[in-house]
Parts: C-alpha cells; sequence; structure tokens
C-alpha cells in the first residue's frame, strides 16, 4: 500500500504547507566569502528590494528569548523591542543560545518553524509591503509571504523596532 508523503523541506517550509499560507520560496547559491551580510546577500541574489527582506534575530528580553524580525537595511533598537513586549531590558543572545532555541544557524534562522515557540516582534515597516522575505530555515533560502500570515503564523506583535 502506498504511503502517503507529507511535506519536505526545511522546518519553515513544512510550517507553512501545514498552515495552508500562499508562500514563494526563493534558493540561491550562498557566497561564504560576500562581505554582504547574509540579508543583503539574499537581497541581491534573489533581486528584490533590500527593504522588503526582513532578518531575524534573537534577544534575552528580561530572561526571555525574544525573536525580532526587522529589515535587513536596519538595525533592531534592543530599547523598543523591550518596550514592545512590555519588558525592561533587552540583550543581543549569544550566537549558540541563538542557534540551540531555533534549531536553525546563524544566517539561516527563520521566524517560521522554530523548535519551540517564542515571543515575537516583527518591524512595522514588513506592513509597508504586500510580500516580505525571510530565512526559509537555511543559509541560501529564502520565503516571501504576506506580512499579516507571517504576524499570524509567528504570533508576533508589530512594533516600531528598526534603527537606521
Amino acid at each position: 500500500m502506498a504511503r502517503k508523503k507529507g511535506p519536505s523541506g526545511t522546518p519553515a517550509l513544512v510550517a507553512l504547507e501545514a498552515a495552508g499560507v500562499a508562500h514563494t520560496v526563493h534558493p540561491y547559491e550562498h557566497d561564504p566569502a560576500s562581505d554582504l551580510g547574509y540579508g543583503l546577500e539574499a537581497a541581491q541574489a534573489i533581486g528584490v528590494p533590500a527593504e522588503q527582506v526582513f532578518k531575524t534575530l534573537m534577544a534575552v528580553v528580561d530572561g526571555e528569548l525574544t525573536v525580532a524580525v526587522v529589515p535587513v537595511t536596519g538595525l533592531l533598537d534592543l530599547k523598543a523591542l523591550a518596550h514592545a513586549v512590555g519588558a525592561k531590558r533587552a540583550v543581543m543572545a549569544d550566537r549558540p543560545v541563538a542557534e540551540r532555541a531555533t534549531g536553525y544557524v546563524v544566517g539561516g534562522i527563520s521566524p517560521l518553524g522554530q523548535r519551540a515557540r517564542h515571543r515575537t516582534v516583527v518591524d512595522e515597516t514588513a506592513e509597508l509591503f504586500d510580500v516580505v522575505y525571510v530565512s526559509g530555515g537555511r543559509r541560501g533560502l529564502d520565503i516571501g509571504l504576506a506580512p499579516a500570515d507571517l504576524v499570524r503564523l509567528t504570533g508576533a506583535v508589530v512594533a516600531d523596532v528598526a534603527r537606521g
């Protein structure tokens, strides 16, 4: 008897497929020697404006791991992140902590399909676009989806947390 095959791919893609969310998949060849940074490299490789590509960062906010999704063209404002979730203090999470908590490697951390659900904040500039691009769960893979779907699937708060 044939066995029905489930969704395949990264946990981020599996989560999108399971939720029935419309999305596009944009693989590209990641260049480890690139000095652009992961997000700007992705924007250039998939041919979209850098303002539409968002990076996923992990911070520790009043002792709790928190995901911040901000444009690759800007920086995360830690004070604004803390304020957005009603906390007092935020610091960036150490790389190994972020990788263990999400199940992804830095440069490929997706806000979707993480090992555990974390409090998430998406920068309000995401709402300026019909489609935003986030990591698909590995270096060299981005996913395009509606900002409203990103917010809904992550349970995110939308706030002004990016600068620059």
